[in-house]
């Protein structure tokens, strides 16, 4: 088992975001948490990076227990994450931006392979190489929130609300990218959406959250075939 999370719990001051959630997933898998606006997704990932410390329950990767683990620690290990809104580093040019991802990586990369690789999943990147991030479209900066995640070559892909904010041709793209490094590259990727439609239909399984606890989950068909779902997420 690649990650498990067991009973986490996450809390602002008084106000407790995340109710004891436990859930896993298995190197090479595709695994979608999708629930409303508000349901705890992102405080979710942002536990299991590290950016917030939990009030209870652990996070494992492969066995290892790193609950409290500062996050550049957790990146040294092999996790990523793409950030809601497409989070970049304004100021810097795009190839600047890329090059941050590679923070904390021990060994040589061989980096006109992996930009050729990234400018193929996101020409635009590559045309835009030398401009600075803050010029970029919003999709545009998804995009670049992605790719620079994946130069470090990540074992684990944590993706929070890709969809967000952008045209729908775009999320078809991007979530036709991250299918195609799952299947094609064996990323594993656990991805959080308010978009269930578009996740479901890339993800091996899927977890369903409401309010801070997970109510449901089985495979991503399933939960497509499940009335509840559909009415409730799918609008069907």
């Amino acid at each position: 088992m690649l990650l498990e999370v067991r009973h986490l719990r996450i809390s602002y001051g008084n106000l407790e975001a995340v109710h004891g959630v436990s859930f896993h997933l298995e190197a090479g898998e595709l695994v979608s948490i999708i629930g409303a606006n508000g349901a705890g997704k992102s405080s979710i990932l942002n536990g299991i990076m590290g950016l917030v410390r939990p009030r209870g329950g652990q996070v494992l990767l492969e066995g290892r227990d790193i609950t409290f683990l500062p996050a550049f620690q957790r990146a040294r290990l092999g996790m990523r994450l793409v950030p809601e809104r497409g989070v970049v580093f304004p100021l810097l040019s795009v190839y600047e931006n890329l090059m941050a991802g590679l923070y904390g990586r021990g060994k040589q990369v061989e980096l006109q392979e992996k930009l050729d690789w990234i400018y193929g999943l996101f020409p635009v990147l590559k045309e835009r190489s030398s401009q600075r991030a803050r010029t970029l479209s919003g999709g545009e900066q998804q995009q670049l929130a992605i790719a620079r995640a994946l130069i470090s070559s990540p074992r684990l892909l944590l993706v929070d609300e890709v969809s967000m904010g952008l045209m729908p041709k775009l999320v078809s793209r991007v979530f036709g990218v991250l299918k195609r490094l799952n299947q094609e590259r064996g990323l594993s990727i656990l991805l959080v959406e308010q978009n269930a439609l578009a996740s479901l239909r890339i993800s091996h399984r899927a977890y369903v959250l409401e309010t801070g606890e997970l109510v449901l989950e089985g495979s991503a068909q399933e939960l497509m075939d499940q009335e509840k779902i559909r009415k409730a997420y799918l609008g069907r």
